[in-house]
């Protein structure tokens, strides 16, 4: 009979035995599953990345953007606004592009304090290599508010457009998800014009043309927008500008300085001096315009202001002085007349042999 001691400590051994064979068998069961849940999570869609918090802090970038425009203040992206963004794809199709191809998503605001843009943006993606005829590829266009792209990895330039305001800026992705927020540190202007006194312009159709301050290699500024009507709003950098306002098709013509400030809207309203002259060629003082008449106004220095053909000739013409110039039936008159500000009128000139010209007018 064997000793109790002795069959104990048998009993307790074979229990040591099968807990550590348990524990080993346990231990290869989760170290054959993790090979396995890696190759899961390689067949997983990209992780949400992020999406611009308009109200968040804007701090700048710690490597700042090239500003490919050149023009101050400088664009800039914003890295510090996000919050989840999930790209718009989730079939097996379009995680597989996903996986290759990097997503951007763009939004812009006026200034760094102001609200996202929804609309009336102009996205314009460009690749940083130029053609065989030395353009710049355009891989890609959006409208509206926040835009989406699906890019190849590489280095592409952003051109991003609010009206004339515009901003430029270079970006380099991969296979990844960007979020960024342009900056375009733009504001508005708004045009008018009137007479001196404040009364309104209805003679004649009134246009702003913008310039750029500076000059180029020809001593000419760029010209960027024309024809601006009154009462429009247009979107501009925040920089001074050079406006012209022209009443009529004649000589009233203003020039002018203004600034556009970020994110506000400056009004303008320009006064003309000027007024609508209408030209008759008569007999007598008061009597009928006569007609095929030919006509040219002259400046005090000689050159011609305006020309024209007819009985009635109308023209806005800037305060100041002039010589009216008629020909008619082989005869040629001349009269000197003087136009106020805001006094339109009619200026006759009588064919008559006080005013009858007997020298040939001056060439211009």
């Amino acid at each position: 009979m064997q000793n109790p001691t002795t069959l104990w400590n048998r009993i307790k051994t074979k229990h040591t035995v099968a807990r550590r064979t348990l524990a080993a068998a346990l231990c290869c069961t989760v170290i054959a599953a993790q090979p396995m849940a890696a190759s899961a999570q390689s067949n997983l869609p990209m992780p949400p990345a992020f999406k611009p918090d308009p109200d968040a802090p804007v701090a700048a970038p710690s490597v700042p953007i090239e500003n490919l425009l050149d023009r101050e203040p400088e664009p800039l992206f914003s890295d510090n606004t996000l919050v989840p963004y999930a790209p718009a794809f989730s079939s097996a199709q379009g995680t597989s592009e996903g996986l290759t191809r990097g997503a951007l998503y763009l939004m812009a605001k006026l200034t760094r304090d102001s609200d996202p843009l929804n609309d009336d943006l102009i996205w314009r993606i460009y690749s940083e290599t130029t053609n065989a005829d030395g353009r710049l590829q355009l891989i890609a266009t959006s409208k509206g508010g926040d835009a989406e792209f699906r890019l190849d990895p590489g280095t592409y330039l952003i051109h991003t457009a609010y009206g004339y305001a515009q901003a430029t800026n270079r970006i380099v992705i991969g296979k990844e998800v960007l979020s960024k927020m342009v900056t375009l540190n733009a504001g508005g202007v708004k045009f008018d014009a009137s007479l001196p006194d404040g009364a309104p312009l209805e003679s004649a159709p009134v246009t702003f043309d913008v310039y750029s301050q500076e000059f180029d290699e020809r001593g000419e500024r760029d010209l960027i927008a024309s024809q601006v009507q009154p009462g429009a709003i247009i979107r501009l950098n925040a920089n001074t500008y050079h406006i012209v306002s022209r009443y009529g098709a004649a000589n009233a013509e203003i020039r002018a300085d203004i600034q556009v400030l970020p994110g506000k809207l400056t009004e303008a309203t320009i006064f003309h001096k000027a007024a609508d002259i209408t030209l008759k060629l008569v007999n007598e003082r008061g009597g009928e315009a006569i007609a095929n008449t030919t006509w040219s106004v002259l400046s005090p220095g000689g050159d011609v202001v305006v020309e024209a053909t007819g009985a009635f000739p109308d023209f806005v013409l800037a305060a100041g002085e002039y010589e009216a110039i008629a020909r008619n039936n082989g005869r040629t008159y001349l009269h000197t007349f003087t136009v106020s500000p805001g006094e339109d009128r009619e200026v006759e000139v009588v064919a008559a042999t006080s005013e009858l010209v007997t020298r040939a007018p001056r060439a211009n």
